[in-house]
């Protein structure tokens, strides 16, 4: 028996319109020039040529790579890093501010003899006295030293000073802070500063174990000695005709006289090393490098402080 025909004139049936991908009750002719599926007006974007559809644009981001500063590292909008060391160098100020004993508990001190409480029984002298500093197991003072300052109630001659002390340490942590941050990213910078910290304590311990010393000048200066370092590697001296280089060599020269002068020597030269280390490191595997280089900096360091905790529990 024969298939039955259309009788004539009758029309074929129509073919289903197209609907959007992701919205199938939406009809749509528009289709997504990467996956050519059919897309309606909410899940189309313009693209360089036609459209593409929001999970095209979506994985298209994925794959492109995010920007990096000329020394690897991450570019960010503001200088997160360096808002939160100033902000922590205030809180601290404002602590020891309200409780002055802060200063003596926390500032840097390699090794000495420090008074007990007033109230302690007087008559027993072993009661009067207690050992402290980094040599006698106290090593956070090499960090909480460096955001502590001069106290306004000092009674030497440096105690109208303390304001200015913080006041300018902050406006060169602000000055130059942000400028090495916008280079090096927040990771890499904040290894920078911290290191510069730890070297500057490393030297007052090494030369001047019995001193309290106090301020983040130590760390400024090593961020002034990387900035310096950065710049010859791009090329250019920023001694040369930079005022701001120049008045923060002058501040380092006058600050020596009220503050610790080993503290900025040593954060300088911890400073110009790190610095060297992200600077001349590779651009193949370059935060490895950078990491490992960083990692030496700060061995080199720990070797010297154990040296001189030897020396001082020998003596």
């Amino acid at each position: 028996m024969d298939a039955a025909e259309p009788a004539s004139g009758a029309s074929a049936p129509e073919a289903p319109s197209p609907t959007c991908f992701r919205h199938a009750d939406r009809e749509s002719y528009v289709r997504c020039s990467r996956c050519d599926r059919y897309v309606c007006p909410d899940c189309r974007r313009d693209a360089a040529v036609g459209y593409q559809c929001v999970e095209c644009v979506k994985s298209g981001r994925q794959g492109v790579r995010q920007a990096r500063t000329a020394f690897g590292g991450r570019i960010t909008s503001r200088p997160y890093a360096t808002i939160v060391l100033i902000a922590l160098n205030i809180a601290a100020y404002v602590v020891e501010v309200v409780r002055p004993e802060t200063v003596q508990r926390f500032a840097m001190l390699g090794s000495a003899l420090l008074q007990n409480d007033p109230h302690d029984d007087p008559d027993d002298i072993s009661t009067l006295f207690h050992p402290a500093g980094v040599a006698h197991g106290e090593w956070y003072r090499l960090f909480t030293g460096t955001f502590l300052h001069l106290s306004p109630d000092s009674d030497t001659f440096l105690g109208p000073m303390a304001v200015v002390h913080i006041v300018f340490n902050m406006y060169w942590l602000w000055s130059l802070g942000r400028v090495v941050e916008d280079r090096l990213g927040v990771l890499r910078f904040t290894g920078l500063y911290l290191l510069s910290a730890l070297g500057g304590s490393t030297l007052v311990y090494l030369i001047a174990p019995h001193t309290l010393t106090v301020g983040a000048s130590g760390a400024i200066f090593g961020l002034a000695g990387g900035y310096w370092i950065l710049s010859r590697r791009q090329g250019y001296d920023p001694l040369g005709g930079n005022q701001m280089m120049a008045t923060l060599l002058m501040w380092m020269v006058v600050s020596a006289t009220f503050a610790s002068w080993q503290g900025h020597l040593g954060g300088l030269l911890t400073g110009i090393a790190a610095g060297a280390a992200i600077a001349h490191a590779p651009r193949q595997q370059r935060g490895l490098v950078q990491s490992i280089y960083l990692t030496a900096v700060l061995l080199l360091l720990v070797t010297l402080m154990y040296a001189a905790t030897s020396h001082l529990n020998v003596g």
